[in-house]
């Protein structure tokens, strides 16, 4: 690849399977799916209606976690870890309370923010797939594992994140007894489905963002649906519709949505050079690279050796 190595490649880099990934549209349907599953779990939804107008900002809030994502993706090793600074000093500060128990607890709770990061990386990973990205075995395992780095900004110990797919899915197992639809859970669902919209926009809402959350919706894993006690069509029936979604959201030139603010990948390609630019069609070309000793074979070597404690 012609990249100029001059230039700060930031926690990830152009060899990733994250700088390709995250470069594709699918990541806005994933993010909502996101959204839908971390709702489910209940001290981590109440934290964030406690703290924040979710229903009045909830745009947004998906607009600050695509930027972090982005800045942490694209941006320089000094932007990410400032914008992980950021956020670690706003979780400091937020409390929630339980109102059954009376309960306060932190909201940077290592159990809260773990669930956060798997349910997004579990998102990001599953649409990607689903809507026609071809990822062999060890490339989704290397997908995870690249983004222990991105669990350390938040405030986690890498150690504690799950690093590959066996391991990401028996923390999602751990977790289902502790999962429920509740009052808040019912408040993000129908916000995702009937955000507040002015009411010359309520035909394009019914339109365009419908049809993104309720694909994002069906996406979710089968014991979600059962949770929320909505139906959802066969997964081979989404899969269609991911594929289709995909197709048509990858039809839009990449240099068309990435004009779209805040521009990382545009300024990440400037500071680089042209091979850096990210398509996931490149993954195959970096199989070789990413499945050598020490790469793509375990995710605990490499990178991993930098880790170091959030200040």
């Amino acid at each position: 690849m012609d990249v100029d190595h001059t230039g700060d490649a930031g926690l990830f880099g152009p060899s990733s399977v994250t700088w390709q990934l995250h470069s594709d549209p699918m990541m806005w349907v994933a993010g909502v799916r996101a959204l839908y599953l971390q709702a489910l779990h209940p001290r981590a939804v109440r934290g964030v209606m406690q703290n924040s107008d979710f229903r009045k900002d909830a745009w947004g809030r998906l607009m600050r976690t695509a930027n972090f994502v982005g800045t942490a993706t694209y941006g320089t090793t000094e932007a990410a870890e400032k914008a992980g600074a950021r956020v670690r000093k706003i979780h400091a500060m937020l409390t929630a309370t339980d109102p059954d128990t009376g309960e306060h607890y932190r909201i940077d709770e290592p159990e809260l923010l773990l669930w956060v990061h798997c349910a997004e990386i579990d998102s990001y990973l599953d649409v990607a797939r689903r809507s026609g990205i071809r990822l062999t075995e060890a490339q989704a395992d290397r997908y995870i594992g690249e983004h222990r780095e991105s669990a350390r900004l938040v405030g986690l110990d890498p150690e504690d994140v799950p690093a590959d797919q066996g391991q990401l899915g028996a923390y999602f197992e751990k977790m289902r007894p502790e999962l429920a639809a509740g009052e808040e859970a019912r408040d993000v669902e129908d916000f995702l489905r009937r955000p507040p919209t002015p009411a010359l926009l309520v035909p394009a809402r019914e339109l365009l963002w419908r049809g993104v959350a309720e694909l994002a919706y069906a996406s979710l894993p089968p014991y979600a649906h059962e949770l929320y006690g909505r139906s959802a069509p066969s997964r081979e029936a989404v899969n269609l519709q991911l594929r289709f979604t995909g197709t048509m959201l990858r039809s839009i030139p990449a240099r068309v949505r990435w004009q779209l603010p805040p521009k990382h990948i545009i300024r990440a390609m400037s500071r680089l050079g042209p091979g850096s630019r990210p398509a996931p069609y490149k993954l195959g070309r970096h199989l070789a690279i990413l499945d050598e000793p020490g790469e793509g074979g375990d995710t605990r070597r490499g990178r991993a050796q930098k880790w170091g404690r959030p200040g």
